[in-house]
Parts: structure tokens; C-alpha cells; sequence
């Protein structure tokens, strides 16, 4: 089945849905504080877990025992900002019902917030999507597909293909892996030599498995190394032999070409990574049941604040 299609079993997820679960702010912090201190929340000044009530003129939570203050969107994307967590929470909506992207002018006119504001959320939450697995591919046993392509800038004379070290084009390299029915893993890159491709496949690729390639020699180093190399050749228009074909790899290049191209327009390097982060983030959740809307929110955590969690339970006076 094609990756561009949703599952049959992906549980929907409507918009009357998220109104009837997110309908005020208070709502949103609630759920935020569940979540983000699912065991109690921890009170400094008391050094233990105790009960916190609401605090109703601030959005706060304050301990029962010595009325010490937690703030939940404290060291969030939600950190400090005016705009309501409403606001936040539907353009997260906005974000995750989409296949391909949305871009932050969609963000603005669908909210009403300004452009400046949109594109800092727009950023903030694209900023929580990044891929923190650190189990290797290729553990299913079917081969994982590695390529390399390429983004922005143009050849001389409006050629394609690869860029020669002796016609500088501006274009941005992307190494990407993918497990076959499994996951992708895309990066932005200094260059296509064999130190940086073959060094990032012993990097996410377990020893002794199974990878496709093109005949690019920069992956000549691969079977030298313990892996079963299987190379399609590209060259001579073969695009499939058996079992050896890199068309995951590439299926996913073309929904996240496609997607940057007609959503986004123009993509910086500075910020290419984090795209790729989010089309990633998407994929390897196309099996999911649960609806993409509560796997984009549970990524939220606290990164400047460290939230503790302790069994012990301290009752106010």
C-alpha cells in the first residue's frame, strides 16, 4: 500500500472532535498539567509530590501544602507566549490533519493571529518533532534502502542530477534511510562522500544487514564493513531487480519534494532539517490507529525545567 495513503484502521479525528475536547483554555492547561506531571507534580519548595489546586487568575497551579507556584506551560513551546492555548493547540490541529504540510499564512488565516506570531508557532511546534529513537534499522529483516537527493539551487543550463564539485549550484544534500515497512530517518548533510553516507549507515544501521543502494560509489565502502550490499544501477534505467529496488527511499523523497515545493514554495537550509523532522514524524506514524493530532501534542515536553517524579505523597496541613 502507498505511503501517501491513510490506513483503514487510523482512527478520525474531527474538527468537532477536537472542539469538544479542547473547547477553553482551561481545558488545554488541564490536559497539560495531566500530562506533563502524570505522577503529581513535584513541589521544590516542599521537595515531594504534593497536591497543587488551580490558581484562577494565572494559568498556574499552586501547592496545597506551602502554596508554591507551577507553571505547566513553563519550559514548553507554550513557554511565555501571549497567545492562548487554544490557539496553540488548534494550530497543532492544523498541522497534524495534513499529509503534506501547512504552511504558516494558512496558520494566520485560519487563527487570526499575525504572520510573526503564526511563524513562531509554526516553528516552535515543527521544533518538537524531531526523531529521538536511537534503535538502529533494520531490525525487521527486510532491508533498509539508503539514497541521497537533493534540495533548492539549480545545475547550469537547468540540468538535474547531481551536483560535480566543479559546478557549485547552491543545492542542499539529504541522505535519507528507510526500513522497508518500517521507519525513515532523513538528514540534511555537508556532503555525498563515503566518510559522510557509508559513516551514517553504521550509524543507524545494525552490522551485517541487509542495505540498497544506487551504484553511487560513494556507498563502495558498505560490504567492506560487514553489510549485504545489494545495488540497483540506476544508469542503465533498471529500477527494480527482485527484491533490490530503493523505491521506499524514494517514494518518501517525492512526498517531501512535492509537499516543500507546493506548500512551502522555499525552504532555507537553516530550517531544512526540521521539515524533514515533520514529513519523518508523519511517515513513521502511517501505520498509527491513534489519530495524528494526539501523537503531534504528546511530543510536548519540558526542556529548560526538569519536571522530578517521586512516589512520596505529602498531604497538606
Amino acid at each position: 500500500m502507498s505511503h501517501n495513503n491513510r490506513k483503514p484502521n487510523m482512527l478520525p479525528y474531527t474538527l468537532k472532535d477536537f472542539q469538544k475536547q479542547f473547547p477553553d483554555d482551561a481545558t488545554c492547561l488541564q490536559w497539560l498539567r495531566d500530562y506533563l506531571y502524570r505522577d503529581g507534580i513535584y513541589c521544590q519548595k516542599c521537595e515531594a509530590v504534593t497536591k497543587h489546586h488551580r490558581v484562577v487568575s494565572r494559568p498556574s497551579y499552586s501547592c496545597d501544602h506551602c502554596g508554591h507556584h507551577v507553571h505547566p506551560t513553563a519550559g514548553t513551546i507554550f513557554h511565555k507566549s501571549p497567545t492562548p492555548l487554544t490557539t496553540w493547540f488548534y494550530a497543532i490541529y492544523l498541522m497534524a490533519q495534513t499529509r503534506c504540510g501547512i504552511s504558516a499564512k494558512q496558520i494566520q488565516r485560519e487563527t487570526g493571529v499575525t504572520y510573526k506570531t503564526a511563524w513562531r508557532m509554526f516553528k516552535q511546534i515543527r521544533s518538537m518533532l524531531e526523531d529521538k529513537s536511537t534503535e538502529p534499522l533494520g531490525s525487521k529483516g527486510k532491508g533498509v534502502e539508503v539514497d541521497e537527493t537533493y534540495y533548492g539551487g539549480r545545475r547550469r543550463g537547468g540540468m538535474r542530477g547531481r551536483s560535480t564539485s566543479d559546478q557549485p549550484n547552491g543545492k542542499t544534500p539529504v541522505i535519507g534511510l528507510a526500513e522497508r515497512t518500517g521507519s525513515v530517518r532523513a538528514f540534511v548533510a555537508q556532503d555525498v562522500s563515503a566518510s559522510t553516507l557509508v559513516g551514517l549507515v553504521r550509524e543507524h544501521v545494525l552490522p551485517r544487514h541487509l542495505v540498497f543502494t544506487d551504484e553511487f560509489p560513494s556507498y563502495d565502502g558498505l560490504a567492506v564493513r560487514g553489510y549485504i550490499h545489494r545495488r540497483i544501477k540506476h544508469s542503465e534505467k533498471v529500477y527494480v531487480s527482485g527484491t533490490t529496488h530503493t523505491n521506499t527511499i524514494e517514494g518518501f523523497w517525492s512526498l517531501v519534494k512535492n509537499g516543500l515545493r507546493g506548500v512551502y514554495h522555499n525552504v532555507g537550509r537553516h530550517y531544512l532539517q526540521t521539515y524533514l523532522n515533520e514529513y519523518s514524524f508523519r511517515y513513521n506514524r502511517r501505520f498509527d490507529v491513534q489519530p495524528m493530532f494526539l501523537s503531534f501534542i504528546q511530543q510536548i515536553e519540558k526542556r529548560d525545567v526538569v519536571v522530578r517524579r517521586t512516589p512520596v505523597m505529602v498531604e497538606p496541613f
